[in-house]
């Protein structure tokens, strides 16, 4: 049967991390009006340079890890800066909290006009993680420990880099613990995932943001529109590189369109077996590298049909003879190769039909998700009979860890628009 609305039983903790920090930022504000701020212009500098990475987040694709680097490069430098132009600072841990925060929704109103708003998860997030820098490093720096321990040489800026990557720990340990929440999907690939992304804009970001500290302690905050281009300038290509990547995809998409608009497939059938099989990759614990060839593998598997003479009855590629799906998978793979896509995709393409034990990680995957939509119907009991013929197949077809996998996936709700199986 079709996935109807499901509760959602991550609700607790996504309201639980919102409420966090909700209190926090109020808190924040609180104590600011009460005790007033300390000084000002650091404040300004700071909160416009946040509210304008806020703003550069013009382009940003959905769901994209880190939309507004500078403006989160800019909350961690105010959060760990100890002395601007060698006077020492005392805004704290509550005054930072607060200019994240007035400077992130100043940052975020146009965006929100135009209907177009960043999540509420991610804000919540950004003020936590800035909120837990600031609480590591404000206090210890103000009672004098930080410089009378370290000084302020190499030391003082290998200490703030060791805080900055706790700080990105402590984020993918959220970031994993909403998308859990959010997609029922195990929680250690999930952070492990998360965790591989902190090589990427996430250690820009903290190097970034360890550069303008160390910066506007010894020369004022005249180095921060200085310090902030090369962030600006990474992120502006990376915008551009992530253009390019979706017009790929929709290539992608399109073609695999093909087979059906050529009636050689149901229609919908890609789509859910790319959806899925993103699911189990998932769950299997792929990377995002990975699970990009393998979505777009499981896109284009049928491919092959296009240059059949008969197609196949109802395009059900797993109900034929071994010999003809490697046919038909061989020629998938030369045609992916015609299409210009990376090569990984047509490997896995082209070895699909193979035995389990000679396929590559993506190749299982698309396998036995290609065969669980063939074999499915539209009833609970058609899909848990398909999943029983996929059991049955893992001799020499069907990796067993996959199909239990594909299973526990199914049970949770599947993936959009993909047959489900009621649990038990």
């Amino acid at each position: 049967m079709r996935p109807g609305p499901r509760p959602r039983p991550g609700a607790p903790t996504v309201g639980a991390v919102r409420g966090a920090a909700l209190l926090l930022g109020l808190t924040g504000f609180g104590a600011t009006l009460w005790y007033g701020l300390d000084e000002p212009g650091n404040a300004l500098a700071f909160g416009t340079l946040i509210a304008l990475g806020e703003l550069a987040r013009w382009g940003a694709a959905p769901g994209e890890r880190e939309p507004a680097p500078l403006g989160a490069a800019g909350a961690l430098a105010y959060a760990l800066l100890g002395t601007s132009a060698g006077h020492a600072t005392t805004h704290g841990v509550l005054q930072t909290v607060a200019v994240v925060v007035a400077a992130g929704l100043a940052g975020i109103v146009p965006h929100i006009a135009r209907g177009r708003g960043p999540g509420l998860d991610h804000f919540a997030r950004r003020v936590l993680t800035v909120g837990f820098a600031a609480l590591c490093f404000q206090p210890l720096y103000n009672a004098g420990a930080v410089t009378r321990h370290l000084g302020q040489g190499p030391a003082y800026a290998l200490f703030l880099v060791l805080l900055l990557v706790l700080t990105a720990l402590c984020d993918a340990v959220l970031a994993a613990l909403l998308l859990r929440a959010r997609t029922g999907f195990p929680y250690g690939p999930l952070l492990r995932d998360e965790l591989r992304a902190l090589l990427g804009i996430g250690s820009a970001v903290c190097a970034t943001g360890t550069v303008m500290a160390l910066g506007v302690a010894a020369a004022g905050l005249w180095a921060l529109p200085v310090l902030a281009v090369p962030l600006l300038l990474t992120q502006l290509s990376f915008r551009r590189y992530a253009a390019v990547r979706t017009v790929n995809r929709q290539t992608i998409a399109s073609l695999a369109r093909a087979t059906e608009i050529a009636g050689c497939t149901p229609p919908g059938h890609a789509h859910r077996v790319a959806a899925l099989s993103a699911a189990v990759g998932r769950e299997l614990g792929l990377s995002g590298t990975e699970l990009a060839v393998l979505e777009h593998a499981a896109l284009m598997h049928d491919i092959g049909q296009l240059s059949l003479v008969d197609p196949v009855e109802g395009g059900a590629t797993a109900l034929l003879p071994a010999e003809d799906q490697r046919r038909i998978a061989l020629l998938g793979g030369e045609v992916v190769r015609r299409t210009g896509v990376p090569e990984a995709v047509a490997v896995v393409v082209e070895r699909q039909a193979d035995p389990y034990r000679e396929q590559p990680p993506a190749a299982r995957i698309v396998r036995a998700v290609n065969a669980y939509d063939d074999l499915a119907g539209d009833g609970a009991g058609a899909a848990l009979g398909a999943l029983e013929r996929l059991r049955l197949g893992t001799a020499r077809d069907y990796h067993p860890d996959v199909v239990e996998c594909l299973a526990r996936v199914l049970a949770r709700g599947g993936a959009p628009g993909v047959t489900s199986v009621v649990p038990g």
